[in-house]
């Protein structure tokens, strides 16, 4: 998959395919650990810091979607895809780490994990993450997926200085029980730390990470209870959307092309 679309907020272009080659990967396992590693102080047991590469053993499972600046040549976003049938080579999903999928894999539907996502810090607020999500609509009709999800982060590992946003995830967002993936007993860290009627919804709605908000305005869901990835300076939620539940706006915005 290869489409070069103009981004509306600069002059550049920029094309969105499949890393196909061991130079695409490296690009974009390099844009990883400078987000995740060098900005967010994450790290993990195959990070090379000499030659700056976020990597694990998960990665050459994984589809790896990038967007690149044509005008540079500089890989500036990136999205790891697994599809079922790569979950199945691999033997298992990655956030497996983490959380309980028996309710998705028991669904009988067919599932895409997503990971990794991040943007280049130039290139955030703009159109990229846009044209990677309508590449992803494309991916997601090309494997026939019906369910998405993936674990997404909150920076740190504070849960008291996130209770606001993941009470306010809890009790207003939990997937139903036939897709709620629910977090590991040895690891969960409950949600609900803030009763419903004393959130700052607003206050919380600022402490959500942008990829998050928008897996909720696509009517996304979150599992029941946080992980908290020291590994990765993160305390993670599992996110899961049903593409069936779409409702006709959110589906135009998620599957409309541009011109």
């Amino acid at each position: 998959m290869s489409v070069t679309r103009p981004d509306i907020h600069a002059e550049e272009a920029i094309r969105i395919k499949i890393a196909d080659t061991p130079g695409e990967l490296r690009a974009a396992q390099a844009l990883r650990y400078d987000v995740f590693v060098r900005e967010l102080g994450g790290g993990g047991e195959m990070v090379d810091h000499a030659a700056g590469l976020e990597q694990d053993a998960f990665d050459p499972f994984f589809d790896h979607m990038i967007a690149t600046d044509t005008a540079t040549g500089q890989v500036v976003g990136v999205y790891r895809l697994l599809p079922p049938e790569k979950a199945a080579a691999m033997g298992r999903y990655y956030s497996e780490d983490e959380y309980d999928l028996s309710v998705l894999k028991a669904s009988g539907r067919r599932l895409l994990e997503l990971g990794r996502s991040c943007l280049h810090r130039d290139y955030r607020g703009g159109a990229v993450m846009y044209h990677l999500w309508t590449a992803l609509a494309d991916y997601v009709a090309q494997h026939r997926i019906e369910i998405l999800f993936g674990v997404a982060s909150f920076h740190g590992t504070d849960v008291q200085a996130l209770a606001q946003p993941l009470s306010m995830l809890h009790h207003n967002h939990l997937a139903p029980e036939g897709l709620r993936p629910r977090a590991l007993p040895e690891h969960c860290q409950p949600m609900d730390l803030v009763p419903a009627d004393q959130i700052d919804r607003k206050a919380a709605m600022r402490a959500i990470p942008a990829l998050i908000k928008a897996y909720l305005r696509l009517g996304g869901f979150v599992g029941d209870g946080a992980f908290i990835d020291r590994a990765f300076n993160t305390t993670d939620i599992c996110l899961v959307l049903d593409t069936e539940k779409l409702n006709a706006r959110q589906s135009k915005i998620y599957t409309e092309r541009r011109g």
